[in-house]
């Protein structure tokens, strides 16, 4: 039987809405009201990127959730990235469109079996990918994203044996372009494990001048294809920078939303999964939508919360690697 706290959460997030409400002249009058501001990952469907106010990758979104002054974050993507916005803003209200936008990434790493795990390792410094719980980052020493693991990895001395979690496939190309040693957790990222590479092969066969762009969360059959690995930032501005006309995209799917709004005469492709699916979309991501923005803010609910004492231990891990990120001008 669900809680009280349940039945109100299910209640704001399944209210009827008139359907000639504008949402999106909506959403703009509760943000002033309320002074919120809506952060969004790329993933997002493409009216919830053209309502936030700021839209980006991992590393991004936790730079702008650090720095706001806005009294409430309203963040559409995922548990683990408004949890890491309630960790480096304690004291502001932070909002998620649909408490169930979870993460199979974050899933394929249980903190109590991750912590055994490193118990194995104790001369090894332990850096997650922030696609992990709150507990996770409260284990770790140092939190990365796709655009900094690589540098972040090299800041360290030669000597440091480290772990890298949760995702394996991002760690081994990070093992690869440092080439260190590391020690990896057995986590993968749902979206990114299917993409097919016979498939591809018949895509790129089908458009020869087409670059391949790829997630390093891929794994390395696809990595090996590609003309350009690298977080959704760093493919957005190569999709930008490079004069080809065509991209097959090996990311999710919602990314292409910015690419063609940024590049309108230039076509992407996304790249097929190992399934009967057109494109690879996050079942997670997609299940936050404009009216569920809209009642989370009118609202205020579903509210994140994550308890003090792993706010103090998993601040200070994403914090290094802001500062590192800083001092590198990333």
């Amino acid at each position: 039987m669900d809680t009280f706290e349940e039945i109100k959460v299910k209640r704001s997030v399944e209210e009827n809405i008139d359907p000639t409400l504008d949402l999106f002249a909506e959403i703009e009058k509760l943000k002033k009201e309320k002074n919120a501001v809506v952060l969004a990952h790329y993933y997002q469907e493409g009216d919830i990127q053209d309502v936030a106010d700021y839209i980006g990758d991992s590393l991004g979104l936790s730079q702008e959730a650090a720095k706001t002054d806005a009294d409430i974050i309203v963040f559409a993507g995922v548990h683990f990235m408004a949890e890491t916005a309630k960790i480096l803003s304690p004291n502001k209200k932070v909002l998620l469109p649909d408490l169930k936008a979870g993460c199979s990434l974050a899933d394929s790493c249980p903190p109590h079996l991750f912590k055994k795990f490193k118990e194995q390792y104790p001369d090894h410094l332990v850096i997650t990918y922030v696609n992990c719980t709150a507990e996770l980052k409260a284990m770790s020493d140092i939190v990365c994203t796709s655009s900094n693991a690589i540098q972040i990895v090299e800041s360290l001395p030669k000597e440091q044996k480290i772990i890298f979690g949760p995702d394996k496939n991002l760690g081994a190309y990070v093992a690869k372009k440092t080439g260190r040693d590391l020690v990896l957790w057995n986590g993968a990222c749902m979206v990114h494990e299917i993409f097919s590479r016979e498939k591809i092969t018949k895509l790129k066969s089908r458009h020869p001048e087409a670059k391949l762009l790829a997630h390093p969360e891929c794994e390395d059959v696809i990595l090996e294809m590609a003309d350009y690995i690298g977080s959704t930032t760093g493919l957005l501005k190569y999709s930008i920078n490079n004069p080809a006309k065509e991209f097959i995209v090996a990311t999710e799917s919602g990314i292409i939303h910015q690419m063609q709004k940024d590049n309108p005469a230039k076509t992407f492709i996304p790249a097929p999964p190992n399934n009967n699916c057109a494109c690879n979309d996050c079942p997670h991501m997609k299940r936050n939508t404009l009216e569920k923005l809209y009642l989370c803010m009118k609202n205020e609910s579903p509210e994140i919360f994550v308890p003090m004492d792993i706010i103090e231990r998993a601040v200070k891990p994403i914090e290094r690697m802001l500062e590192i990120s800083a001092r590198l001008g990333l």
